[in-house]
C-alpha cells in the first residue's frame, strides 16, 4: 500500500534521514520507536506532505502520492500543535471534514467527536482549550474523515491515562476494519498495536521484534542514540 524508497532528508550539514526505506501493507500498523531529535517526526511529516525530502520517493498503491487521492485517503497527527487556535472547535473540524451534515451529525454523536468528548466544545475557540484538549481536536481533526492511511506522531502526547486508553481502543478498532496506520510513539500500550516495529537510530531504520520488551526497547533507543552521537 505505501512504499517508501531511499528518502532522505538534511538540515544544513545534519544528515536527519539517510536512504530510509521500508513499506506497509494495508491493515497493517507500524510503529518507529527511536531517541527525541532522531527523525522520526520529520519522516512523519514527509510521508503527510508538509515537508519534502532531498531525495527518495513515496508510493501510494503504486503511484506517486502527488495526487489527490492520497490526500484524501490519509489523515496525519503531528507533533506539534496544528489547530487555527483563533478558530472554534466546531470550525477547526470542518476545515478538514469532507462529509455530508447527515455524517456530521453522526460523528457528533456517536462518532470520534463524542469518543473524544468534543462535543460540549464545540463552540469554544480553540486557543482557550487545554493542552490535553488540543491534542483531542487535533486526533479528530484527522480522524473525523475516516482515512484508510493514518499518520500518527505521539498520539497520546498530553492526553490523560483515560483518554490514552479511549485512543488506543479507537485506534484498534480502527485496525481491525481495515485501516493502516504508521506511527511513532514510546507509549508500550500504543505501541503493543504494532504489527511491526522499526527502531530509528542514526538516520537510519532498522526492524525489530514487534513484541520487545519495553526495558529492552528502551536500551535499544538509547544504545542507538549514543552511536548516533559518536559518529
Amino acid at each position: 500500500m505505501i512504499e517508501v524508497d531511499r528518502i532522505s532528508k538534511a538540515y544544513g550539514r545534519r544528515q536527519v534521514l539517510s536512504q530510509i526505506s521500508f513499506h506497509i501493507e494495508a491493515g497493517q500498523c507500524v510503529g518507529i520507536a527511536g531517541a527525541n531529535g532522531c527523525g522520526k517526526s520529520t519522516l512523519l511529516a514527509i510521508l503527510a506532505g508538509a515537508m519534502k525530502p532531498d531525495g527518495g520517493k513515496i508510493l501510494y498503491q503504486g503511484k506517486p502520492v502527488d495526487n489527490g487521492r492520497y490526500r484524501r485517503e490519509t489523515g496525519y497527527v503531528p507533533q506539534g500543535n496544528p489547530l487555527l487556535e483563533e478558530l472554534t472547535v466546531q470550525d477547526n473540524l470542518k476545515l478538514w471534514y469532507k462529509g455530508s451534515e447527515k455524517e456530521w451529525k453522526r460523528e457528533r454523536d456517536s462518532g470520534i467527536i463524542a469518543v473524544l468528548e468534543l462535543g460540549p466544545l464545540l463552540k469554544t475557540a480553540a486557543g482557550k482549550l487545554s493542552g490535553g484538549m488540543k491534542r483531542r481536536l487535533s486526533l479528530a481533526c484527522a480522524l473525523v474523515n475516516h482515512p484508510r492511511f493514518l499518520i500518527l506522531d505521539e498520539p497520546g502526547a498530553a492526553l490523560d491515562v483515560v483518554c490514552k486508553e479511549e485512543i488506543r481502543q479507537y485506534l484498534a478498532d480502527y485496525l481491525k476494519q481495515g485501516g493502516t496506520a504508521l506511527m511513532t510513539s514510546h507509549e508500550e500500550r500504543e505501541l503493543s498495536l504494532c504489527d511491526r516495529l522499526l527502531l530509528m537510530s542514526g538516520g537510519r531504520l532498522k526492524q525489530i521484534p514487534a513484541d520487545t520488551p519495553a526495558r529492552e526497547l528502551a536500551v535499544m533507543i538509547v544504545a542507538g542514540r549514543t552511536v548516533a552521537e559518536l559518529k
